[in-house]
């Protein structure tokens, strides 16, 4: 088993561009209930905002959230932010039509560094980020948090969409099965004639597995309300799959935590 100090060395994986074209090709059109996932996703944005002028997306992959926002809100302007240089090209390549809206960073948010990139376009009215923070030790998990929420507007929603710990080894088996099968089902579409006991096998071994830092979404929703947020929330979670968030307070002064 990797040990945190590896886990924390093993994100930058993804900077790798065979890894980033198996994640695209492979992985990402898989992920069980996605199109809900973004639908829940667009409904809280449109309880917490009257509009999305300006929106950042945290480990963008291909640009599917930000794509989902800019049809929902076509005269906002994103910034989107990847470690991956074959992340942001399909990310480039995905939002073609909203390339003069859009601005496009290869950025390591696992250092602190990354906030310089982006602080003449704040504040943002919505930052998401999807499948991306669980890489970063809990440490930095929550000096992120702490960033995302200096970067927000007064009123502005900050949106995990997650890959989360379970509380025991039924909850991680029973993510593992479902996502196995939608990976099966996928691969299916695409006419592979894998097994799924061979799917299971790839999606046991993959080399990312170890780069992985699960955390409770219950205590990161408590990180975010120590931080400032409000009406912090668990707004969907299916086994490992959570969303979650919160908006920053109007007229408030976070504490130095």
């Amino acid at each position: 088993m990797a040990s945190q100090k590896d886990k924390e060395q093993n994100y930058e994986i993804w900077k790798t561009a065979d890894l980033s074209k198996i994640y695209l090709e492979g992985v990402r059109g898989a992920i069980p209930l996605a199109v809900e996932q973004i639908d829940i996703l667009l409904r809280v944005i449109q309880l917490t905002q009257t509009n999305v002028e300006k929106f950042l997306d945290l480990g963008c992959g291909n640009g599917i959230l930000g794509k989902s926002i800019f049809q929902q809100y076509p005269t906002a302007k994103g910034f989107f932010i990847d470690i991956s240089e074959a992340m942001l090209q399909a990310a480039k390549n995905n939002l073609a039509s909203e390339q003069e809206k859009s601005r496009f960073l290869l950025q390591d948010f696992g250092k602190k560094e990354w906030v310089d990139s982006v602080i003449q376009g704040s504040p943002f009215d919505l930052i998401v980020s999807g499948f991306a923070i669980h890489h970063l030790p809990d440490k930095r998990k929550k000096e992120l948090y702490k960033e995302i929420y200096q970067l927000l507007k007064p009123g502005g929603v900050f949106l995990n969409l997650e890959h989360v710990a379970s509380h025991s080894k039924l909850g991680e088996e029973a993510f593992d099965r479902l996502f196995v099968d939608a990976l099966y089902s996928f691969h299916r579409q695409q006419s592979s004639k894998e097994s799924r006991e061979e799917i299971a096998k790839q999606y046991y071994s993959r080399s990312d597995k170890n780069a992985n830092i699960l955390a409770l979404v219950e205590s990161q929703c408590e990180w975010l309300r120590e931080i400032g947020f409000v009406d912090v929330d668990c707004f969907m979670k299916v086994f490992e799959i959570a969303l979650f968030g919160g908006v920053k307070q109007t007229f408030s002064v976070t504490s130095d935590q």
